[in-house]
């Protein structure tokens, strides 16, 4: 029988089957050493796993030139503020009058003057009229500063730098001078108020705008207002400036009109800078002081029109009762804390989502 020839017939398809190696066994007692390629896959899983070589992450350190920088401002106003603020307090627990600003000891008397100015019904009467005012005079200054904003915003170059310039000119008048024009404006007599009104029919012939407390904070409204509209227009047409052009220009070929631009794209956008500068303008508004005075002393009645600021100086400086003085002081500061806490907790929980 003679065997096949290789050559003449085709090799069958698939795999060759691969005969099996025996596996030699090591002696007994001894440990089987690894074969080449059980090496070769150790070395492979080392190379794919890279965390396993990589070093243990070095603790960060936060930066502290920031802080250390912080340092001379924090000391600056620990200073600065720190003592007044102390003096405050310690005065607010005292008997501190005139006898006292000529050298006699101060008496302490502890809650006293808290307690009596507490059950005092004209305090109240003093609170509750220069929360409505200053929040009155913040909210019609933020619109006003909205509305000339936007106006800077949609006119040209000339008439922008025109109302820029006017504005800075009334920023920086100073208060005295400013005040003397408003009381010639308003006074009776010789009012340019009075004069222009009586010209257009009515009856303004010798009125008095001061003598009435309604009429009164009318004025000090328009003075306060036209006193704080710069900084309010300048911050807010800040943040218009921000907002890009290409999301206004699509919102409009989609169909939306100005009023639903500003409500829906402008008003979010600018909602931090509004937020921050009605803030402002409640604590500055809070604490008024030269302008009701010197209203004041133009022909309105202290007792009907005094706010907290003038309240405090009339208990200081009119009647030399320093430690009621500096208990509504104190109350005073309590109350802006209290008024803006509502944004400052905001700001930490804005901080805290970050």
């Amino acid at each position: 029988m003679s065997r096949p020839d290789a050559s003449a017939s085709p090799a069958p398809a698939g795999p060759v089957p691969v005969p099996e190696q025996p596996v030699a066994r090591p002696p007994h007692g001894t440990v089987p050493r690894p074969t080449r390629s059980a090496r070769t896959r150790r070395t492979a899983v080392v190379t794919v796993d890279p965390d396993a070589q990589r070093p243990a992450p070095r603790r960060r350190r936060g930066p502290r030139v920031p802080y250390a920088l912080l340092v001379p401002s924090i000391g600056i106003l620990v200073l600065a503020l720190g003592y007044p603020l102390g003096w405050q307090v310690v005065t607010s627990l005292q008997k501190f009058g005139l006898a006292q600003q000529f050298g006699k000891p101060p008496q302490f008397v502890g809650l006293r003057n808290y307690l009596d100015l507490a059950a005092d019904s004209y305090l109240w009467t003093v609170v509750a009229r220069s929360i409505a005012f200053c929040l009155v005079n913040a909210g019609v200054t933020v619109l006003v500063g909205v509305l000339v904003a936007l106006l800077m915003k949609a006119v040209g170059t000339v008439p922008r730098l025109a109302v820029q310039i006017a504005m800075l000119l009334a920023w920086a008048m100073p208060v005295v001078a400013s005040m003397t024009v408003w009381r010639w404006l308003f006074d009776y007599r010789r009012g340019v108020v009075n004069y222009v009104l009586t010209a257009m029919g009515f009856h303004f012939t010798g009125h008095s705008w001061l003598a009435n407390p309604l009429s009164f904070f009318l004025v000090a409204t328009v003075i306060i207002v036209w006193m704080s509209v710069p900084f309010v227009a300048f911050s807010v047409y800040a943040g218009l400036s921000q907002v890009p052009d290409e999301v206004m220009e699509a919102a409009a070929i989609d169909g939306a009109d100005g009023a639903r631009r500003f409500r829906w794209i402008v008003l979010p956008m600018i909602r931090p800078v509004l937020s921050i500068v009605l803030l402002l303008q409640i604590i500055w508004d809070l604490r008024v002081f030269a302008q009701i005075r010197l209203l004041q002393d133009a022909g309105g009645t202290p007792s009907e029109t005094n706010l907290l600021g003038t309240y405090i100086y009339q208990l200081g400086v009119g009647s030399g009762d320093f430690g009621a003085a500096s208990a509504v002081s104190i109350f005073v500061l309590l109350l802006t804390v209290a008024l803006s806490w509502a944004y400052v907790r905001t700001l930490l929980r804005e901080e805290d989502e970050r």
